[in-house]
């Protein structure tokens, strides 16, 4: 028996659980799908054999999620945030999740197309609005709040002024 993890998030699903657990640990590093887990009776979304839990770690987080059905919906008040090196990691993530059924956003933020949230935030987006320079932290969070996806370019103009 594997070691079960002290505190795991988990994530509330209609039905899809594995198949977004599959998803994140193909787009993402350190990822992974372990055990999954069926209902051994009917429950109110599902049936004796569906699948009820899947384990799996996304960037070395440890997950459960869980196929509750459609009474809860994920909202932003959760979300991932993945922080990207440069635009091309920026570029690759922002497009799997996109590219995959999910949904633009504000800020770097976006949606999956099982609706959980993710910001991708370049390092350099968050150097610039964290500068002891008050006037460059301001110009690059004043230049974010007009993206939806970060781009890096425009942050490090807005930094130089």
């Amino acid at each position: 028996m594997n070691k079960i993890a002290k505190n795991t998030v988990c994530l509330w699903y209609d039905r899809d659980a594995e198949e977004a657990a599959r998803f994140y640990a193909r787009t993402f590093p350190d990822s992974s799908v372990g055990a999954v887990h069926r209902a051994p009776g009917d429950f109110p979304s599902g049936k004796q054999g569906d699948v009820l839990t899947v384990e799996f770690t996304v960037m070395g987080i440890p997950c459960l999620g869980l196929n509750g059905g459609p009474a809860f919906k994920p909202n932003e008040s959760f979300s991932f945030q993945v922080a990207t090196v440069d635009q091309a990691e920026t570029d690759r993530y922002w497009n799997a999740i996109v590219g995959n059924g999910g949904q633009e956003s504000a800020c770097g933020w976006c949606k999956d197309k099982w609706g959980i949230s993710w910001q991708i935030t370049p390092i350099a987006l968050t150097e610039a609005y964290t500068s002891a320079d008050p006037a460059a932290a301001k110009r690059a969070f004043d230049a974010m709040m007009t993206m939806t996806k970060i781009d890096v370019a425009a942050i490090e103009a807005a930094v130089r002024g």
